[in-house]
């Protein structure tokens, strides 16, 4: 009989790494969830979490095309910790749906569940193992700099919201940390790739 797949969180913080390290998984045939697809996926045009969102905070948070404007919502939720719980609320167990939906459908020994906010927003309950990808600030600060054309306060702004690096750690069960060449990651995911397949549900 074949054995339900273990859920592995793979989480960083921005710049860190973690798509990347995401892609090499993937590339050795593990199937892998992106939490931040299944979050824009609940808010499609159609979906009842974007009527609910518009009924919540008027039409203006709504683009001409009937997409949901991210930026007019963040606007709406940044200074208002009260109207960021409401939609946090309303969004947090339909992303778990959707997730838990999405790792149903995989043949492969272990899946991931890739998160940025895995553990602020509790989805690391979803998985038996978590995985962060760490990596110096000033490196982070600089990759996603010349990633997005961001400026050094949006980056350091953005890595205040996430979890504290502390925090994330406490919650790792292995950390890769992420300094030096992508040859280096690719093997250091191999590396894990093995140790993971000899595991059952996700213990050593």
């Amino acid at each position: 009989m074949s054995t339900k797949p273990w859920i592995l969180g793979l989480t960083g913080g921005i710049g860190s790494g973690k798509s990347a390290v995401a892609q090499h998984f993937i590339d050795l045939g593990i199937h892998a969830v992106d939490a931040d697809h299944a979050a824009r996926w609940v808010v499609e045009p159609g979906k009842p979490a974007l009527a609910q969102i518009v009924a919540h905070f008027g039409s203006e948070v709504l683009q001409a095309d009937g997409q949901l404007n991210r930026a007019a919502l963040r606007q709406k939720i940044f200074s208002d910790p009260q109207q960021r719980r409401w939609l946090e609320a309303l969004l947090h167990p339909l992303i778990a749906q959707e997730i838990a939906h999405s790792l149903a459908q995989a043949q492969s020994p272990y899946a991931i569940l890739v998160s940025p906010l895995l553990i602020e927003s509790g989805q690391y309950k979803l998985a038996q193992r978590i995985l962060v990808v760490d990596a110096p600030e000033q490196l982070q600060i600089q990759r996603t700099m010349s990633r997005d054309q961001s400026s050094q306060e949006q980056v350091e702004a953005i890595l205040k919201v996430q979890a504290s690096r502390e925090r994330r750690l406490s919650q790792a069960h292995d950390v890769l940390v992420n300094d030096r060449d992508l040859n280096w990651l690719r093997s250091e995911a191999q590396r894990l790739h093995d140790f993971y397949l000899t595991l059952r549900g996700g213990q050593a």
